[in-house]
């Protein structure tokens, strides 16, 4: 708990000195059916086991926040399951390219490195058939492994709550020094994550119950050579009290707890979620 103590009075410091100006920024314009191509791609019947989150998901609205159109390069870090992966592939088109990331291995057990190194020869089968598209449009690596010549040519990085796994896994000094690598100049790192409340316990910071404070979230990808332009209440819900026992994990869509109470969690719904737009910083 001390060191839970020590990362949150060091977290919060920082945050204070971002400046009122950033998190005031605009929002881009929500992107709605009146963009065909993203209606299109939210129609798709690959979808039809996906769309049942997009009430909690807002993926138009997500994907306009982070400023993501057509035809750009798009890295998705730990895409798991492909929800993110069969709207993107179809909305970037031919002109653009989704690549699936997966963390790099110099942190990890002998076990989660196995499962890491497998990412870039497996993920691109199970893309193309989430999406129809040829194995060869969606490329895949390791963080530690990106082939030179993709450095500095991604339009946009999307983490999807992962940084709570990141952080307590050691994962996010070399993932963002590597993501920040990727990205261009002018490239954007969007990020959604579980929002604790802003005055929850220290042992939040260490993100073990799937929920972190948003204030640390901003310092610890602003100490990682970011800065903040934009937040968005896009995800919020504030039905979520964020305190449960059994952490985010209770909610749908996992539901830990099965069938106890489980009218009263549907009810909720999924998380409260912060949802950023960062900048890379010179």
């Amino acid at each position: 708990m001390r060191k839970a103590a020590l990362f949150s009075a060091f977290l919060l410091a920082a945050a204070a000195a971002i400046p009122a100006a950033l998190h005031a920024a605009p929002e881009a314009p929500a992107a709605t059916a009146a963009d065909p191509a993203m209606a299109a791609a939210l129609a798709d019947p690959r979808r039809d086991k996906d769309r049942v989150r997009d009430a909690f998901r807002h993926p138009a609205e997500t994907l306009a926040f982070f400023r993501i159109k057509p035809g750009m390069t798009v890295a998705d870090y730990m895409p798991s399951g492909g929800w993110y992966t069969r709207i993107l592939v179809p909305y970037l088109g031919d002109k653009g390219t989704y690549i699936g990331l997966t963390a790099g291995t110099a942190t990890a057990n002998a076990e989660t490195k196995a499962r890491l190194q497998a990412f870039p020869t497996t993920f691109p089968g199970k893309a193309a058939g989430w999406t129809g598209a040829p194995e060869a449009r969606i490329p895949a690596f390791t963080l530690d492994a990106v082939p030179a010549e993709r450095k500095g040519t991604v339009d946009r990085v999307m983490i999807m709550r992962e940084v709570h796994n990141m952080w307590p896994d050691n994962f996010l000094y070399n993932d963002l020094a590597a993501i920040r690598s990727l990205l261009k100049d002018d490239g954007l790192l969007g990020i959604e994550e579980h929002r604790a409340k802003a005055d929850a316990p220290a042992a939040y910071t260490l993100g073990t119950m799937g929920y972190m404070r948003e204030a640390d979230v901003i310092a610890l990808i602003e100490a990682h050579g970011f800065k903040l332009v934009a937040k968005s209440e896009i995800n919020a819900n504030p039905k979520d009290s964020a305190n449960w026992p059994d952490g985010v994990w209770t909610l749908p869509p996992v539901l830990a707890l099965k069938d106890k109470d489980r009218a009263k969690y549907e009810a909720i719904g999924e998380s409260d979620r912060m949802t950023l737009l960062f900048a890379k910083r010179p």
